[in-house]
This record gives structure tokens, C-alpha cells and sequence, in this order.
């Protein structure tokens, strides 16, 4: 028996580090090794290896003695990225998945991706603390008469939470036995001051006062401190917070690209075939078979692909800001293209380098144009459709199947015959079909900021 216990192991011990030098390797040429990321959650070499490793524990001992076995595979991905989504390496089943290997749980992942941007969130909150904290001591210290908050992240926090992830794993990829969530969080609270920045420009503002005595009315100026918040962004904290080498760094940039192809999640919104290509102008195209008239944009216009989103283009990652443009020259009596939104998007700081658009830029955007927005989740069909009825329209984030391989913007337009209309910024073609609510609905992105999936604009 012990002898068939060791040959089961080592078996499965080669087969997950022949496709760990695999993924390795694909690691360091910059491909992404979602496929290989799949099988270890689905149960493929990785999971191989944690099975056997789950099946004959009571012979191996702790699960963490196990983790030192794995250490010898080449594979920082499997150990750091999967790691953290399952709380590290000290327990064999999850609570949320007491009957399967936690390695091969997809609701322990589930459960494990949620507490992770749950976390983050709660942390952002506490940077955002902070940085109020220090504006207060320095207007108190000011010879100021007033003060004023500019807080564009008030009601939605802009983060990318692969990259923190990916971030932390890079850093810990000596310290693999303790990676976790928790530690993550402690990680993230230390440096918690580098979150937030603010800057502080003064101006004189006039306002008139009444002598209540006399009631004679006088114009006095007083100093007031205008106090500016700034996220200061993943690259900022890779080297304030974690500390990263420039080889850290690259790892980590390829680890969230991996990861939130794993995830599904709906982060990277780029059109993965995209090379420079783009299509014959499309002129002045409105949609007017749904509530509302909509101003149609496509990001692959040749008046807008080439053009800038970031360091990127916005006919790779530019459905984010040409479903914007859509939204406000229907709804808010001015033009802007994608091109415009583009550059409002980047200078706002809802770019993501590489990934797209931060899921803030769809509140965000629609504020700045004093237009109303609510969040809106899965789970309530008949507000997106009373929504549409009452010639709103509705931005969705949309995850792998009919619209996108990875994460996709799409605004839905209204309703005709019972199903949808959408406006695609990447197709005109499925722009013109008519889809099922059903299907817009299971393909949205279940991890999702800024009170996604749907956001209700008008």
C-alpha cells in the first residue's frame, strides 16, 4: 500500500511539473496560461497533483508540508495566483465546499475572489480616511478661511484588484507558505498613506455679508483651500507598498492578465485579435427602433482605433469609452466621440493600462455629464427592462460568450418584440440583432465594481 501511495504521487507529481514548466514558460514569453489556469481549477495537472496530495494527507501531514513538495515544481503561478484565490495552503477544503479539494473548488474560488475585492474595497475606504485625515491637519495648520474636498472617487473607487493581487503574489514569490488573504490585507493597511494623495491650490472667493444690525450688506474675500484627491494608482504602490524589482514588477503584470482571464471576470477589455486594424468610416449612424435615438460609435472606426486610450488604442481597449460616448450624445445634448472620451477617461484616471477601462469610468462619466445613475445587478431583470421602457439606457459589463472572449462594455438601447437592442462598440452587426434578456444577463460579469453589472443611466 505505501509503495502504490508513493508511485500515485510521484505520477502526479510529474505530470503537474511537466505542465507547470509548460505554464512557466508561457509565463515568461507574456502569453497568458488561462487554459492551464482552467485545468488546475476544473481538475486538470494541477489539480492532478493537489488530489493526490488531498487523497493520501493523513500520510503526508499538514497541507503546508505538502506546499513545500510543490515548491520544488517551476511554477510561480500555480503556487502564488491560485494560492491567495484559496487563502494559501493551510487547509484542504474550504467551508464553502466542505465536500471537494478546495484546489478544485469553483465555489471556493467564487467565495475566495469575493472576500478578496471585498477586502480591497474595505481598505481603499480606510486609505480614503487617511487622506482625508491629512487634509484636515493641513488646513488646520493653513492660514485658510475655508476649505473644499474635490473627491472624484466618492462613490466609486477606481482599483484594478488582479493587480493588487498580483501585486502581493510577485512579492511574497519567496514567502509562498505565507501567502493569504489576511496577510494581503495587513500588507495593504501598512501602506495604507500610499493609497491617497492630495494636492492643495489656494484661491480668493468673495461672498457678501450682512451687518444685522444695519442690514448693510458688504463684499468680503476670504482664503480658501482647495483640496484635490488623487489615486495614486497599481504602478505607485508596486514600488511605495510592495517593494517590487523591475522583474517583479513584469511578473506581476503578467500574473494579472492571467489571473483575470482565469477569473472570467469581465477586467480586460480588449479585442484579443486586434492589431492595428480597423473599418471604413461608418458616418453618422442613429439607432432610432428603441426608446431612446442613439448615437452609435464603434471603436473600430477608422476615425478612432488608432487613436490613443492611455498608451493603448481605443480599437483594442476602447469599448469602455465608446459605450460612453453613445450614452452621453444620446442623453445629454452634446456630442463627444469616443476619441474625446478617451482623453477625458485617461486624465480622470479611469484607464487601466492594458486591461481596458476601470469599472468606475461608467458612474463617473455619467456624473460628469449631470446625468443620473444607479447600479443594477443580475438579480433584477424587470428594473433593466422598466429602465429601457422609460427610454433609459443601460451600460452592462459583459463576461465570455456572445459578446466578448474575456470583458466587454455594451450598451443596451431598449426593447423591441420582447427581447434586447444593444448598441455594441465593437460590432454593428450585433448592434442590429435582437438578444434575450437571459442571455445579457447569465454573460455579465459577476465580479464587478462601481455597482456593476448594469448601470441604469438617464
Amino acid at each position: 500500500m505505501a509503495e502504490q501511495q508513493k508511485n500515485g504521487l510521484e505520477e502526479a507529481l510529474e505530470t503537474g511539473a511537466s505542465a507547470a514548466h509548460l505554464a512557466r514558460g508561457a509565463l515568461k514569453a507574456g502569453k497568458a496560461v488561462s487554459g492551464a489556469a482552467k485545468g488546475a481549477a476544473a481538475g486538470g495537472p494541477y489539480g492532478a497533483v493537489a488530489g493526490a496530495l488531498w487523497e493520501e494527507r493523513k500520510s503526508i501531514g499538514k497541507f503546508v508540508a505538502a506546499a513545500a513538495v510543490l515548491l520544488l515544481l517551476p511554477v510561480l503561478f500555480v503556487l502564488m495566483l491560485p494560492g491567495l484565490l484559496f487563502d494559501g495552503f493551510s487547509s484542504a477544503f474550504s467551508p464553502a465546499d466542505p465536500e471537494t479539494p478546495i484546489l478544485n473548488s469553483e465555489n471556493a474560488l467564487i467565495e475566495n475572489a469575493n472576500t478578496i475585492t471585498y477586502t480591497i474595497i474595505t481598505i481603499l475606504g480606510e486609505g480614503m480616511e487617511d487622506v482625508m485625515e491629512r487634509i484636515e491637519r493641513d488646513f488646520a495648520a493653513s492660514d485658510g478661511d475655508g476649505m473644499e474636498v474635490i473627491n472624484p472617487y466618492e462613490t466609486s473607487p477606481v482599483y484594478n484588484a488582479n493587480l493588487f493581487v498580483s501585486q502581493y503574489c510577485a512579492a511574497k514569490e519567496k514567502d509562498f507558505a505565507d501567502i493569504s488573504i489576511a496577510d494581503m490585507a495587513a500588507v495593504m493597511r501598512r501602506g495604507k498613506s500610499h493609497l491617497y494623495s492630495y494636492r492643495r491650490t489656494e484661491e480668493i472667493r468673495e461672498k457678501t455679508v450682512e451687518d444685522p444690525e444695519t442690514g448693510e450688506e458688504t463684499i468680503v474675500s476670504e482664503k480658501w483651500m482647495i483640496y484635490t484627491i488623487s489615486y495614486n494608482g497599481e504602478d505607485y504602490f508596486a514600488d511605495q507598498v510592495f517593494a517590487l524589482t523591475d522583474k517583479q514588477k513584469e511578473l506581476a503584470a503578467d500574473y494579472a492578465q492571467n489571473l483575470s482571464l482565469f477569473l472570467g471576470d469581465g477586467l480586460i477589455q480588449n479585442l484579443e485579435n486586434w492589431e492595428g486594424n480597423s473599418i471604413p468610416s461608418l458616418g453618422d449612424v442613429r439607432f432610432t427602433d428603441g426608446g431612446t435615438e442613439v448615437v452609435y460609435f464603434n471603436q473600430l472606426d477608422e476615425r478612432y482605433a488608432g487613436k490613443p486610450y492611455g498608451t493603448d488604442h481605443i480599437g483594442g481597449y476602447g469599448c469602455g469609452p465608446t459605450s460612453m460616448a453613445m450614452v452621453v450624445s444620446s442623453l445629454a445634448g452634446e456630442t463627444v466621440d469616443p476619441e474625446q472620451m478617451a482623453r477625458w477617461a485617461y486624465e480622470n484616471g479611469y484607464w487601466c493600462k492594458g486591461s481596458g477601462s476601470y469599472h468606475a469610468l461608467i458612474p463617473g462619466a455619467a456624473a460628469h455629464w449631470g446625468l443620473a445613475v444607479s447600479g443594477c445587478s443580475p438579480s433584477e431583470p424587470q428594473r433593466i427592462l422598466d429602465a429601457l421602457a422609460d427610454g433609459k439606457l443601460v451600460v452592462a459589463i459583459m463576461s465570455k460568450g456572445h459578446f466578448t472572449s474575456g470583458g466587454h462594455f455594451i450598451v443596451l438601447r431598449g426593447v423591441q418584440d420582447g427581447k434586447i437592442l444593444v448598441a455594441d462598440p465593437a460590432s454593428y452587426r450585433r448592434s442590429g440583432q435582437l438578444w434575450d434578456l437571459s442571455i445579457i444577463l447569465n454573460e455579465a460579469s459577476r465580479r464587478v465594481g462601481a455597482g456593476g453589472p448594469f448601470w441604469i443611466i438617464g
